[in-house]
């Protein structure tokens, strides 16, 4: 599923990926975020990139024109070492193309499932994070964490982290909308037999606009939902929005649908991966961004006095 999006966005954005999850970037709903996390986290900077979580809201700074995004469709191993060392290798791979901002998948550094959660998990900060903070100071980039089983005070969470160019913690997001999901015949999976639930949005700065879902959308609501939530957030909001899978492994237990993607704010998809591990890159051109802005101003139609996004406090 896919994980609440990370956003690099200013606030206003008008939709998460529910269902979807694509984490703050974050992480999804195909499987296990927000468009995030599994089928429902992500990395848009609003956090909830799932079908049913909630993207992390990032307001914009002072915009880049353009600049490259790096998606990295990460092939997950039984071994959290191989896992996090083979990630951080496609990380400065990236780097060296001219990435500006780097995205893992979803439950980047273990098998996604309810029954690995609980082995997996690691305290935030800890080994998996840290090596995330030194190769973005490394490579001096941002890097969208895509996210990991966290353990903390007893509890399980499916966590989006996002780093700054200097190694900074910028974000932390926990999927707010578990994963659970039972369709007969074809899949049953429940997030929240052992994870718990966030229960706050994280923002940060950043100069981009871009929703991110890291994600882990699976082979029943991959070819449904995936594409058509990604284009229907990126008309809504008219951004750029990205998704990013873990590549897909027939022999997994939970098999994931791959496809990351690039979707501009008309609604095209400007690249598109396909199954197996792989870094996709896309150019984002933000003066594309505001032309499409001016032409249809649906931010200035807004009808206030009828309406409005209300975040309530925990």
């Amino acid at each position: 599923m896919l994980s609440p999006p990370v956003q690099l966005v200013r606030p206003g954005v008008r939709g998460a990926l529910e269902g979807m999850q694509i984490p703050l970037l974050g992480a999804g709903r195909g499987g296990a975020s927000d468009v995030g996390p599994a089928h429902r986290s992500a990395a848009a900077l609003r956090s909830d990139a799932s079908a049913q979580t909630a993207p992390l809201l990032l307001p914009a700074g002072r915009a880049m024109a353009t600049f490259r995004l790096a998606l990295i469709q990460l092939h997950i191993s039984s071994i959290k070492s191989e896992n996090v060392t083979r990630a951080c290798s496609l990380i400065r791979e990236a780097a060296t193309q001219g990435a500006k901002i780097v995205s893992l998948p979803e439950c980047f550094n273990s098998p996604y499932g309810v029954k690995y959660f609980p082995e997996y998990a690691e305290k935030i900060a800890g080994e998996s994070t840290q090596k995330l903070s030194e190769v973005a100071k490394e490579c001096s980039i941002y890097l969208i964490g895509g996210s990991i089983p966290e353990e903390d005070a007893g509890k399980l969470y499916n966590t989006c982290t996002v780093f700054g160019p200097d190694g900074t913690l910028l974000a932390k997001y926990r999927k707010i909308h578990l994963f659970d999901i039972d369709v007969p015949g074809k899949i049953t999976f429940q997030e929240s037999k052992t994870l718990s639930p966030g229960d706050s949005f994280s923002t940060f700065d950043t100069r981009c606009q871009l929703l991110v879902y890291p994600g882990a959308f699976n082979l029943t609501t991959g070819p449904a939902h995936w594409e058509l939530l990604q284009r229907g957030r990126a008309v809504d909001n008219q951004v750029y929005v990205a998704t990013v899978s873990p590549a897909r492994d027939d022999k997994a237990s939970y098999v994931a649908w791959g496809h990351s993607t690039v979707v501009n704010p008309w609604g095209e998809v400007l690249a598109k991966a396909g199954t197996e591990e792989t870094i996709m890159y896309s150019d984002i051109d933000l003066k594309k961004l505001a032309e499409i802005r001016q032409q249809i101003p649906i931010f200035r139609q807004k009808r206030s006095d009828l309406y409005a996004v209300e975040m309530k406090k925990p």
